[in-house]
Parts: C-alpha cells; structure tokens; sequence
C-alpha cells in the first residue's frame, strides 16, 4: 500500500494529488492507495482519500504502507521515526503550494543526512517509486557507513532488539 499525506496546510497540492491519480492510471502504481489531500481543490479519481484524518489513523497508514510519499512538513520527522524512509515532495511557492520554500530547505537537508527520497520535479515520481526499495536500501548503506563507531554500535543493538521481538511475537 502507497500512502500519500499533503498536510494540513491551507494552499492546495494538487500538483502532488494529480500525479499519483496519473501513476495509477497508467498503471505504474498497480497497489492500493490512500491520500490525505488535506485542502487540494484536485480529487483523485482512482484511490481512496479524505481531507483530514486523525493522529491515530495517520500513524496505523504510515505504519501499513510499504511507501509514504509526504509533503516537506512536520509529517516527515513522524514517518522516519516509524522506521520508514519517506518520499518527499516539497511544496513550492512558485506554485502557490505555500508561503515560502522552507520544505524545499527542509528536504535538501534531510536528503544530505540520507534520510529521505527527495524530489524536487515531478517528473521523477515515477522512477522514484518504481525503484523505492533499491533507493532506500542504498540510502541505508550510505547511512551506516557515515556513522561513527557509536552510531554503527547503536543501529546494530536496535536492529537485533527488532529482530527478536518480531520473532518473540510481539
């Protein structure tokens, strides 16, 4: 499953909303998808969405879906923290997504850090989400080998608490 959030910023995305109804219908997304579209004028035709959803369902999506494609805002901080690496489509001012560029700041950033997909034109959507999982596994071998001993020590220690609470079942 794709799950896609705009945020819950007042100026539409429909840029963001019409690409993904476009990848669905030339059938380059062939999985389920649900948008969160927030204030976006544009209503996809061939997925599910609403407006507004709560904390809580929010979460369970992010947690359920295999990729999360969001806007540049605070939703970003919440999907890494679920463990996922998410797509990351700034909102633009030259487009009237927003009053300014910070998500674009924002995401160039993260992306430095190797914590997100970012893309800047849509016109890479495609190819980011066709090859979403090379991406992300090649973005967490660069994570690890910039991570101090400490770090690389860390990630290990979580990676195998992971590794055994789902083998424990829980």
């Amino acid at each position: 499953m794709i799950f896609v959030t705009v945020g819950t910023h007042e100026q539409p995305f429909d840029r963001l909303v019409k690409a993904i109804d476009q990848l669905i219908e030339k059938e380059i997304i062939q999985e389920d998808v649900f948008i969160q579209r927030g204030y976006s004028l544009y209503k996809p035709r061939l997925c599910e969405s609403a407006e507004f959803i709560s904390f809580s369902e929010m979460r369970t999506r992010i947690e359920e879906a295999r990729i999360v494609v969001t806007h540049g805002g605070g939703s970003v901080m919440l999907i890494i923290h679920a463990g996922k690496v998410p797509i990351v489509v700034p909102r633009l001012k030259k487009f009237d997504e927003h009053v300014d560029n910070n998500q674009f700041y924002f995401a160039k950033k993260l992306e430095e850090k190797a914590k997100i997909i970012a893309i800047y034109d849509l016109e890479e959507i495609e190819e980011k989400i066709g090859n979403y999982d090379r991406l992300v596994r090649e973005l967490r071998k660069y994570a690890i080998l910039e991570m101090d001993p400490k770090e690389k020590i860390s990630h290990f220690i979580r990676a195998l608490e992971s590794i055994c609470l789902k083998l424990a079942g829980k």
